[in-house]
C-alpha cells in the first residue's frame, strides 16, 4: 500500500478509535469497493467491533450513476440502539449513500457516522455528511485500492486516475 494511503488510513483509524473506543460499534462496509480499505482500517482499530456488509448499486456496470439505487445485499446485523459506522470507498453523487443512510436511520441506531476514503464533491447531487475522510479528489474517474471500472482494477495497490471506458 502506498505510504500516502497508509498514512490516511492510520489517521482515520486514530480518529475513529477515539470516538468509538467504548461503543462496540457495527462497522458496515459497502461492497465491493470498500473491502480493501475496510480491511486495512479495522486492523488498526483497538476496540471490540462487529463487521457487516451491504451491497448497493447505481452504476449497473456503467461509469455514470443511473440514479436508480438498489440494495442487492442487505446487512444482517440488528442496528437498533447500536453505534453504526459505514465505510465506503468513494462518495460521488451521493445518491447511493443518501439511500443507505436513510435506510439505516429508519432502523434507529444509537449513532450513525460515515467514513470514506475518497470524496468527489464536484459531482454531488444529494448532500452527504462525511465524518471521517481520507482524501478529496477532483472530478476524474479513479480505480484501484478496491475501486473499479466495470469490475477491473480493484487489485491495484494505489489509486489511479483513468479515462472512462465506453
Amino acid at each position: 500500500m502506498p505510504s500516502e494511503i497508509a498514512a490516511a488510513v492510520k489517521r482515520l483509524a486514530c480518529e475513529i478509535d477515539i470516538d468509538y473506543r467504548d461503543k462496540n460499534p457495527i462497522v458496515i462496509g459497502i461492497l465491493k469497493g470498500s473491502f480493501i480499505f475496510l480491511a486495512d482500517l479495522i486492523r488498526l482499530l483497538d476496540f471490540p467491533l462487529e463487521v457487516d456488509f451491504a451491497t448497493l448499486s447505481s452504476y449497473k456496470e456503467q461509469t455514470e450513476s443511473c440514479g436508480d439505487v438498489s440494495m442487492d445485499r442487505r446487512f444482517t446485523a440488528d442496528i437498533k440502539n447500536r453505534h453504526v459506522l459505514v465505510v465506503e470507498d468513494i462518495v460521488d453523487t451521493g445518491l447511493t449513500l443518501h439511500f443507505l443512510l436513510d435506510h439505516l436511520r429508519a432502523e434507529s441506531p444509537a449513532s450513525l457516522r460515515l467514513c470514506a476514503l475518497l470524496d468527489k464533491p464536484s459531482r454531488r447531487r444529494l448532500p452527504v455528511n462525511i465524518d471521517y475522510l481520507g482524501f478529496t479528489i477532483p472530478d476524474k474517474f479513479v480505480v484501484g485500492y478496491g475501486t473499479d471500472c466495470a469490475e477491473k482494477y480493484r487489485n491495484l495497490p494505489d489509486i489511479r486516475f483513468i479515462e472512462k471506458e465506453d
